[in-house]
């Protein structure tokens, strides 16, 4: 068995604690949505039990990765820090009954497992924190942007060519 694989309900009812760094390159599915898989993130996972009893774990995640700029296609580093408390529940019926219970957006609720793979939830925590549409807050050099919006016509500069002969009607 790996050493990210815990018995996550055993991991909260007796406060765990582990953690460690892990390279991007171990992350498909993160590394499918950055430029390239250099970088490592940092990463903990914390068990404990909330008010009603129930097991939960909180994962934090940090460290930067490479992404590509959608406004001018270039790659940037995308630094971040994210944290989220889970809630476990025994299945699917549970889950959404402590989720009504909790009735709190910051706390998400998922079946837990006796064979939970810790790095699945590391992933998903980096996934979670990358921006929907990545881009630099200035892009650094546009002059290939600049040139490429040079050569094309306004697609509304035609309509100053556009009379109407139809007088308004009542």
């Amino acid at each position: 068995m790996s050493a990210l694989v815990i018995d996550a309900f055993e991991f909260g009812r007796s406060n765990g604690h582990r953690d460690g760094t892990m390279p991007v390159a171990r992350m498909a599915r993160l590394s499918k949505d950055c430029a390239d898989d250099s970088g490592e993130l940092s990463w903990s996972v914390d068990g404990s039990t909330i008010s009603h009893g129930h097991a939960a774990l909180t994962v934090a995640v940090a460290g930067s990765v490479q992404l590509v700029c959608q406004r001018c296609l270039n790659p940037y580093v995308f630094a971040f820090e994210a944290s989220t408390m889970l809630v476990l529940g025994k299945d699917d019926d549970q889950a959404d009954e402590i989720e009504d219970m909790l009735d709190d957006e910051s706390i998400d609720v998922i079946v837990g497992s006796r064979t939970c793979d810790i790095g699945d939830l590391i992933e998903d925590e980096a996934l979670l924190a990358l921006p929907q549409v990545p881009k630099h807050d200035v892009c650094p050099d546009t002059k290939l942007l600049d040139a490429l919006n040079a050569d094309k016509p306004s697609p509304f500069a035609g309509l100053k060519d556009i009379k109407t002969d139809t007088p308004n009607q009542q």
